[in-house]
Parts: C-alpha cells; sequence; structure tokens
C-alpha cells in the first residue's frame, strides 16, 4: 500500500492525499493545521475546522474483507498517566460507502500545546469497524458477506462492480462541463459558437464545490 489510498478534506481547507506519517503499511496519521494557512486573517475560513471528509481516492480498492476505520488522535495526558496518544473512534469508509463526514469538534487542536488536528486512517476487519459504527449509533448497514468473497464488507458489493476507469471519468467530467456550459453559448459574426470564459469558471468553481462535498459522485453512474 505505497501509493495514497485516501483523501482528506478539512472544511475549509485543500484536499490532503499525503499522510504525515504512516506507522505502519496500513496506518496513516494526517497532521492537518485547524486553519487554511493560506487564508486571510479575519475571513470566515481562518476559522477552525469543525468536520473533515475523509474518502477513498479514485481506482483505490481495499483488500477483501477490509475497511478503512477513522480516528481522531489526541496528546496523552500526564495527569492522567497517559504515555501513549489516544485514539478516538469517529467512524469508516469501505465498500459500498466509499466517502463520509466526520466531526471533530469545534476548534479541534487548538487547545493548549496542540498545534494540528491529527487524524488516523487504520486498514482493518471490516466486521470489527461495523460493529465498532454500530455502537456508535450511525446510520451504517451491518458487516455482511457478498458472493464475490468479500466478506466483512460495510455493504455487500457487486460482483460485477468495478472502480470507473480513467477514460470514463474524463468523459464523465467533459459531460459535466458541457451541460453546465452549453446554456452559456453565443456566436461570432461568423456564426461560430463561443463560450464565455467567465462561463467556464463558474462552472470550475460550482465543479470544484461539489467534488468537495461528494468525492464519489464521478464514481456514480449516473447524470452529472
Amino acid at each position: 500500500m505505497s501509493q495514497p489510498l485516501f483523501g482528506l478534506v478539512p472544511a475549509g481547507q485543500p484536499v490532503i492525499i499525503t499522510p504525515t506519517e504512516a506507522p505502519s503499511p496500513t496506518s496513516f496519521l494526517y497532521a492537518i493545521p485547524p486553519t487554511n494557512p493560506n487564508s486571510p486573517p479575519g475571513s470566515a475560513i481562518s476559522k477552525p475546522f469543525g468536520h473533515v471528509v475523509v474518502f477513498l481516492l479514485p481506482g483505490v480498492v481495499l483488500p477483501p474483507g477490509t475497511a478503512a476505520a477513522i480516528y481522531l488522535v489526541t496528546p496523552p495526558s500526564p495527569a492522567l498517566g497517559q504515555t501513549t496518544p489516544n485514539f478516538k473512534f469517529l467512524g469508516g469508509i469501505g465498500p459500498g460507502k466509499e466517502s463520509a463526514i466526520f466531526k471533530v469538534g469545534p476548534g479541534a487542536g487548538t487547545g493548549p500545546g496542540s498545534e494540528n488536528v491529527v487524524i488516523g486512517v487504520s486498514v482493518e476487519n471490516a466486521e470489527s469497524v461495523a460493529s465498532r459504527m454500530a455502537s456508535l449509533g450511525t446510520t451504517t448497514p451491518a458487516a455482511a458477506t457478498s458472493g464475490n468473497g468479500t466478506e466483512g464488507a460495510l455493504v455487500p458489493v457487486s460482483a460485477e462492480r468495478q472502480q470507473p476507469s480513467t477514460l470514463v471519468l474524463a468523459q464523465r467530467i467533459i459531460k459535466n462541463a458541457f451541460n453546465f456550459l452549453s446554456s452559456y453559448t453565443g456566436s461570432t459574426p461568423g456564426q461560430m459558437e463561443v463560450v464565455p470564459l467567465k462561463a467556464f469558471e463558474e462552472w470550475w468553481k460550482k465543479f470544484e464545490s461539489k467534488v468537495r462535498t461528494d468525492p464519489g459522485f464521478l464514481e456514480r453512474d449516473d447524470d452529472q
């Protein structure tokens, strides 16, 4: 698992795909500044984030029977005799649930002596992840076994299901752009159809926003 597997989008910040640290081949730590370092002081996006989106990167398929457990990692408390970091289980993602939004608390990571919010992602047994998600009261299907051997998947995975190819993803992006820009077309004196640059910029803003809020929408075979 040397390639990036997961993407994180803290509210108001850019997407992150490279972990800060990888304690093992199946566990990753992401240290995230509590505020966007590029945001102007006093702006809305300079406020500490309270939610983070975690998703599987396109083309990534976890090993059969596994899912990704998501943790909020906090420093140990010497006053309580703790010597190792605390891992608070937030939930999980995996086959059939490739992305989710997790609440890390308002202003997480901004307390005394804390500089970053640390999110841990660990590839673990899917049945264990699903069981802990159920105990949290989250709305997620229990572990199940599908006919293609994906035992312990968060939801049964169809044997026919495959990750869309790069070509298919590109076609869906083009379709999304075409559908949006077609209403902005005009004609030159030579009857050549043109699209204003401002319209493309507006499409890009909306497309980027949709990717942030729903990273897996391009992987679904529906109208873009």
